[in-house]
């Protein structure tokens, strides 16, 4: 084929082989690395948007690296020798019946078309690429878009139109229709070839099968799209679970003022601890309020699950838990009421609670549990669990009773009620309350609710926490 710029003007040489042998030799080292990598990923076994975008942009890549390969290789060792004239193909191997995949090699293939005798030349693999048969004449310039779908036909005229008149160079796509009716895309460059008076003698062209590359850059942008669509929706399902929250619970730090009417009895503080390994709001909540009579309810709790539908979940949870226990009703009786709410509910949820009635004029302390830690009692510098009542999980069993336990504080005693996942790393770890018990020296020492929810927190981390949790503190004052 004679150079792209000018019949008389002499080809370019070739670089040194061992040159190209370098480059192939990088490109294959590359090509496994990748590879490695990409293997390593799959295992994960992750199958979100995320890992979806990311498995396809490796494919991209060894499909690109892979080209650049065959493409060195070509460069390498030259074009393909055309097959004897005397040798004609036999019909059971021609390339209408053979894949349109395979090697680059069997991709690339290039043509040349000569105006001044309206001949043309097609290499073995361009026969491939367009599904013809060897043994039929190349198409010419002018019969080339029959092999077109219609509406690519016109940016092929204006490609060969613009190199043929104005010496343009082509670089463009088109599909095409196989025999079989197979449509494959086309990857068409080319140039014209002038004559001594600078007009156009021929136009050549190498043409490359980019089924597959569009294929996987389509893989690529539909994942990324799926990506940043779950990153929107997830973003705003945190938001939301976050505003839920914040309107249900208390305020995440710092002492609790109920609205006393006589002498205050309890010095409270609370504290939600959000996930710091995932952004995914939890089902946990703390609660303290003032009932009538002078009564106080302290409870906290824990939905399984995340995000907006855990969290509204808490929210119809934790209103109906005020509004009985508003009504007089007594702990045990409420979490039976809770329980048989999460089980008619139609979204089934499974939850843990603990819920404790204090009153001030007896000091004593009342409460039941649904497979819930159970509180912590600090006395004089040490510190204990409640022994726990009969109580299942809510929302596990339709039916469920659940029992009460009553335990009487004195003057400075100190309760704290918390939920799983509060060691970091650890969730529903129960060396969480081995190690809150090991506070009591420290609780002791404390001067308000405060202090000893901050060194709570010091103890355990606000970092490295998989799951969130809440702490609630009550000491007696009076």
């Amino acid at each position: 084929m004679p150079s792209h710029l000018s019949a008389d003007h002499p080809a370019a040489q070739p670089p040194g082989r061992g040159q190209v042998d370098a480059l192939i030799t990088q490109a294959r080292r590359l090509k496994g690395e990748v590879d490695a990598v990409r293997r390593d990923t799959q295992g994960d076994g992750a199958d979100d948007p995320h890992g979806r975008w990311e498995r396809a942009l490796y494919d991209l890549a060894l499909h690109q690296l892979e080209d650049l390969d065959e493409h060195l290789a070509q460069l390498r060792d030259g074009p393909r020798p055309e097959p004897a004239p005397q040798t004609p193909v036999p019909a059971a191997r021609t390339a209408p019946g053979s894949p349109a995949g395979g090697s680059l090699l069997s991709r690339v293939g290039s043509a040349e078309w000569d105006l001044l005798t309206d001949a043309a030349t097609w290499s073995p693999e361009l026969y491939a690429i367009l599904g013809r048969d060897p043994a039929t004449p190349p198409l010419t310039l002018d019969e080339l878009p029959s092999l077109v779908l219609e509406e690519d036909r016109p940016r092929l005229t204006a490609m060969v139109t613009g190199c043929l008149v104005d010496a343009r160079r082509i670089d463009g796509e088109f599909r095409i229709l196989r025999p079989g009716g197979e449509v494959r895309t086309v990857h068409m460059m080319g140039e014209p070839v002038l004559d001594a008076d600078g007009s156009t003698a021929s136009m050549w062209a190498v043409l490359r099968d980019v089924s597959e590359l569009r294929r996987s850059q389509r893989a690529v942008s539909e994942t990324r799209d799926s990506l940043q669509r779950h990153r929107h929706q997830a973003q705003t399902e945190h938001r939301l679970a976050v505003e839920l929250q914040e309107a249900v619970l208390p305020a995440w730090r710092g002492t609790l003022r109920l609205p006393h009417h006589g002498r205050e009895s309890l010095d409270l503080s609370g504290r939600y601890l959000p996930a710091t390994t995932s952004t995914l709001v939890g089902g946990d909540w703390y609660d303290a309020l003032e009932l009538p009579g002078g009564d106080t309810l302290l409870s906290v709790g824990d939905l399984t699950g995340h995000g907006p539908a855990t969290t509204s979940h808490m929210a119809m949870l934790l209103g109906a838990l005020r509004g009985m226990a508003m009504a007089g009703t007594r702990p045990g009786p409420l979490m039976a009421w809770l329980n048989q709410l999460l089980d008619t509910t139609a979204q089934p949820a499974l939850g843990s609670a603990v819920c404790c009635r204090y009153r001030p004029e007896t000091r004593t302390l009342v409460w039941a549990h649904a497979g819930h830690p159970a509180p912590l009692l600090f006395r004089d510098g040490r510190g204990r669990r409640l022994s726990a009542p009969d109580g299942v999980l809510l929302g596990a069993t339709s039916g469920a009773t659940y029992g009460e336990a009553e335990e009487t504080l004195e003057a400075g005693d100190l309760l704290l009620l918390y939920t799983d996942g509060l060691v970091p790393g650890r969730a529903a770890d129960p060396a969480a309350g081995d190690r809150l018990l090991g506070l009591a020296p420290r609780f002791a020492a404390a001067r308000t609710a405060e202090d000893c929810v901050r060194a709570v927190v010091e103890e355990l981390g606000e970092t490295g926490r998989e799951d969130d949790a809440c702490v609630l503190v009550a000491r007696v004052t009076a």
